[in-house]
């Protein structure tokens, strides 16, 4: 059995799990911002850019937890072929509820202004993925562990 982390290796941990979502986030919205125009080819830039915004954040935010930031892949696997718009509004909404769920663990670990910074990033988050989608969800972040707990029991 696994020795649980101390406190301060959560918040590390959650932190590292944000960055590899927003690291996995930028490289999707290359994929989305090819497969979309007008409106959404603009939305699919703002949110890469946010994502980059808070990527260079979260680096710092490890290195002051006493980390080596988590470094990008070279390439991610999509959870499906992206060819069309929809599909690249799918994976968009599929991204952004991805990142809630990673800020959701890191609010739950930190404290004082690192757990208001992963509020503000999971409701960004909650936000874009309500855009893409056109619907919200009532609890984001959470709706996506309670899926995966669920796939877990059933394994």
């Amino acid at each position: 059995m696994k020795p649980e982390p101390s406190p301060a290796g959560r918040v590390l941990e959650a932190a590292q799990a944000a960055l590899a979502a927003e690291h996995a986030a930028a490289y999707g919205y290359g994929v989305i911002g090819a497969r979309s125009a007008g409106e959404r080819a603009k939305q699919a830039r703002e949110a890469y850019g946010g994502h980059l915004a808070r990527r260079d954040v979260l680096a710092r935010t490890v290195r002051e937890l006493g980390g080596a930031p988590r470094a990008a892949e070279a390439a991610y696997a999509l959870p499906f072929e992206v060819r069309t718009a929809a599909d690249a509004e799918r994976l968009a909404a599929e991204i952004e509820d991805r990142v809630a769920g990673a800020y959701s663990d890191l609010v739950r670990a930190a404290e004082g202004p690192l757990r208001r910074e992963a509020a503000d990033a999971l409701s960004a988050a909650a936000v874009r993925a309500a855009r893409w989608r056109g619907v919200g969800v009532a609890f984001p972040g959470l709706a996506e562990r309670a899926d995966e707990a669920q796939r877990a029991q059933h394994s």
